[in-house]
């Protein structure tokens, strides 16, 4: 079998990441339903929010509890109260240290293809952050290196080509995301395996679209093993 390079998304490919998101997105939206609006009018203000704050401040728990903050200031005006701005930092510290939980078969999935093929881990977010969640999972030793970037575009995906000189036919971008695992990489020239997640981030949906590489959609990450 041909030895293959493996880029693998880590959030909501490796271990679950966005339903602790949406929990305590939840919890927020509750604790500000006394302001009067909807919940779906709370969660659009919030959506944009978190898109100003990406492209200022990047990914990660620290840019999510700026998010909510922003949101629920801005909803309150003059009602805002200090105990809310606190329960909003509490939330984001609970966030922040909860342990990675791996999803079911990527250990003994990612053992089996380390054998056979030379696997890199592509994560983006806050660097100091997502480097303590790849140590807290356990998975690190799998990995031939550990890429942790700010966004995951085309260019991203260029660099990486590169800098591992990836035989494009023999490099394939493993993840839940179509917008930043799937799409980027087939533009570039890559193959892809697109696994949904059911809980995929709102931000990062988007509708596949076809590149040069080809596409494979898996249901379970397990399932790499019967093709890789």
């Amino acid at each position: 079998m041909a030895r293959h390079t493996l880029l693998i998304d880590a959030d909501d490919t490796l271990w679950e990441n966005n339903i602790f998101f949406e929990k305590t997105i939840d919890d927020f939206i509750t604790r500000l339903e006394h302001l009067g609006y909807t919940r779906e009018y709370i969660r659009h203000i919030l959506n944009e929010t978190e898109r100003r704050n990406i492209r200022q401040h990047g990914y990660g728990v620290r840019s999510f509890r700026r998010s909510l903050e922003e949101t629920y200031l801005k909803l309150a005006g003059n009602t805002a109260r200090r105990d809310i701005v606190k329960n909003i930092e509490q939330m984001a510290l609970e966030l922040e240290s909860t342990p990675p939980h791996i999803l079911d078969g990527v250990p003994e999935t990612l053992a089996y293809l380390a054998k056979h093929h030379r696997l890199i881990l592509l994560t983006k977010g806050e660097p100091a952050e997502q480097a303590a969640k790849v140590e807290r999972s356990g998975l690190q030793p799998h990995f031939d290196a550990i890429e942790i970037v700010l966004e995951k575009d085309s260019g991203t995906y260029g660099r990486m080509i590169e800098q591992f000189k990836i035989v494009k036919s023999h490099g394939w971008m493993v993840g839940n995301s179509p917008r930043s695992d799937i799409n980027p990489a087939l533009q570039s020239g890559l193959n892809a395996v697109f696994i949904p997640h059911s809980a995929t981030w709102e931000l990062e949906k988007s509708e596949l679209e076809s590149g040069t590489g080809k596409l494979l959609i898996l249901s379970t990450f397990r399932e790499l093993r019967a093709h890789f």
